[in-house]
């Protein structure tokens, strides 16, 4: 039974994402000919796209109200001075660039690189890496390096946000996985 409910909310989960992802790019970008509104899947984006959306319906933006973040979910590093009323460009400009900087950091990991990038703009790289001091190298990670294929389980369990765990961010971990695992 429960693994039927954990199918469903997928499915819904991947719609919504489906019609949410639709609608900002429609709005972060001038239309053109292929324009992706004609667009009736999420699974017909790149996968980098649908990586954004992704991050995009779950970050959400933030304001003023979220310091030290801003757009969809960038922490303000000493030095920048990115405004908290970014356009809503701005913002899909930032998460790309971060996105992008994540990505080529997980590079070595082939397939895997882009849901290690989404994963680690949500927890921070450090609790994938692992950071001396602070955390061990992830059991995914560990897994990922040792050509296993089996993580699924292992990637969900970053689902928690101080010591307890959290429902959204473990539908957001299944989307993630539906979104951007390749087999």
């Amino acid at each position: 039974m429960g693994h039927i409910i954990e199918m469903r909310l997928r499915t819904l989960v991947l719609a919504f994402l489906t019609v949410m992802c639709l609608n900002a790019n429609a709005q972060a970008r001038e239309p053109s000919e292929s324009s992706l509104e004609t667009v009736s899947s999420i699974y017909a984006l790149p996968p980098f796209e649908r990586a954004v959306c992704c991050i995009k319906y779950y970050e959400g933006m933030h304001r003023k109200k979220d310091y030290p973040y801003v757009g969809y979910g960038h922490k303000l590093r000493p030095g920048e001075t990115y405004s908290s009323n970014m356009s809503l460009k701005e913002a899909d400009a930032l998460l790309r660039k971060d996105l992008q900087s994540l990505c080529a950091m997980f590079s070595k990991y082939g397939k895997d690189s882009l849901l290690l990038a989404a994963l680690a703009y949500n927890v921070g790289p450090g609790k994938v890496l692992g950071c001396k001091g602070r955390w061990p190298k992830s059991t995914l990670l560990k897994k990922i390096e040792a050509g296993i294929r089996d993580f699924k389980e292992d990637y969900v369990q970053f689902c928690h946000w101080k010591g307890k765990k959290v429902a959204s961010i473990e539908r957001r971990r299944y989307a993630e996985l539906a979104l951007l695992y390749i087999r």
